[in-house]
């Protein structure tokens, strides 16, 4: 990879579209203690969200309004947190659902929730003895990968089952 990466982002930094930036930033400020930078705002001359920035730890997540006509494009982003429970009752408060419980994956808790704007968000809180030592092992070149338990069968059914449900929420 080549070129120079700015201070304070990183390589890859997602860009969600949303119907109301603002108030996707202020889910994201009380969800995941986000803190917006604020000289990044910038509004259109419609009046519409051109570009904001919020800072999640060492990330940087940038939202703008969709503007009318543009497609729908749910964002699924995935999020290191320190405590996934309190996370996940902020987010339920917040107008979020989840869509998976929290369940052991490799060294973590990991879990799925769907915010009022339907993007996705995969959270992991990371097992503090986790040594990444275990490996994904299989006897079936076929299934290289993936090892079937209760844990990952849960884990891949509730992804499969939900996706199929997301709506554009401008049609409702």
């Amino acid at each position: 990879m080549s070129g120079i990466t700015p201070t304070g982002y990183n390589t890859v930094n997602p860009f969600v579209f949303a119907e109301d930036a603002t108030a996707l930033g202020g889910f994201l400020q009380r969800v995941f203690h986000a803190v917006e930078t604020a000289d990044a705002r910038t509004i259109d001359r419609d009046g519409l969200v051109l570009h904001s920035e919020y800072r999640i730890g060492d990330s940087v997540v940038m939202i703008v309004d969709r503007k009318p006509g543009w497609p729908w494009m749910p964002a699924t982003l995935q999020v290191y947190v320190d405590d996934l429970g309190g996370t996940l009752r902020q987010a339920e408060a917040e107008g979020g659902r989840v869509v998976t419980r929290p369940t052991p994956f490799f060294g973590a808790q990991f879990s799925r929730l769907v915010d009022p704007w339907s993007n996705v968000w995969w959270l992991y809180q990371q097992d503090a003895d986790w040594t990444g030592d275990e490996e994904w092992e299989t006897e079936d070149p076929a299934d290289a990968g993936w090892e079937s338990t209760p844990e990952l069968d849960y884990i891949h059914d509730t992804i499969v089952e939900f996706l199929p449900t997301l709506r554009d929420p401008r049609a409702d």
